[in-house]
């Protein structure tokens, strides 16, 4: 088990963002403030999903878990607050969310789920968010020209989810959860994730007037396929989980850890 410690962010949160905080880019943009706009119900699903796999378990075996999953909690509804606040930045811009409304659509479909298909759901989004981690701590391109500010707030989100992304995966196996199902959800899971986060991204470039440009699909170009681009890159750490041997520990923290020790002045622990 992993001792999580929750962070409170030191950034200024209350300055408005620039239209193409991204380095300029107006699909780099488009894409992150997507994904920012599926965290914050993404993080009240996994909160639930993962209380609910601590309450399944027997009593006797609840305690192995507990101090990590509180960790998790206390780090997701962190990241949920920060997100919901550059959301509202977003809102104010004129950008409309439609990937939250379908997200709780679905959650709301699968409420009577048993609680391993949901702690699989979770599972298999934090092993996208976990790669994505190790993408953004790597590689300078993704967030080349944003403000120091904004560059802290996702590396900071990434860090987290690399240090907790052995949580669910963890919980779903010892609920006894199968092979079949983790696999055949994470297949799921990447068809939508990939969809939703397309669509959004193309509706944030509509709603923001550079769908026609030809600089945007030009960045959209070398973030998805450039020589460090998503596709490139994420290829082979997507393919991992498909493994019947693989663990979220397999994948290397180390980034993670060193820039939660270098940026140290950007965060402190909740209570201390």
């Amino acid at each position: 088990m992993t001792d999580l410690v929750v962070r409170r962010l030191l950034i200024d949160l209350e300055a408005p963002l620039p239209r193409h905080w991204n380095g300029g880019d107006a699909f780099r943009t488009a894409f992150f403030n997507a994904l920012s706009m599926s965290f914050p119900s993404g993080e009240q699903f996994f909160i639930d999903s993962v209380r609910a796999g601590i309450q399944a378990l027997p009593p006797d075996r609840r305690t192995a878990f507990e101090a990590e999953a509180r960790g998790f909690i206390g780090q997701e509804a962190t990241h949920r607050r920060i997100h919901a606040l550059f959301n509202n930045h977003l809102a104010r811009q004129g950008l409309v969310n439609h990937w939250e409304p379908r997200a709780l659509a679905r959650m709301r479909e699968m409420a009577n789920a048993e609680v391993r298909t949901h702690l699989a759901v979770t599972a298999a989004t934090e092993h996208f968010t976990a790669i994505l981690a190790e993408y953004l701590l790597t590689i300078d391109a993704p967030l080349a020209g944003a403000e120091e500010r904004l560059q802290t707030l996702w590396r900071w989100h990434a860090s987290e989810e690399s240090e907790h992304r052995s949580t669910a995966f963890d919980l779903y196996r010892a609920l006894e959860g199968n092979e079949y199902w983790r696999v055949r959800i994470f297949r799921i899971v990447t068809w939508i994730f990939i969809t939703d986060a397309l669509r959004q991204t193309m509706h944030n470039l509509w709603r923001d007037g550079t769908w026609w440009k030809p600089s945007t699909w030009a960045g959209g170009l070398r973030l998805l396929f450039g020589r460090d681009g998503l596709v490139r890159r994420l290829r082979t750490p997507w393919k991992a989980y498909l493994r019947e041997d693989f663990h979220p520990s397999q994948q290397d923290d180390r980034p993670a850890h060193d820039w939660l020790r270098a940026n140290a002045h950007a965060w402190r622990p909740v209570g201390g």
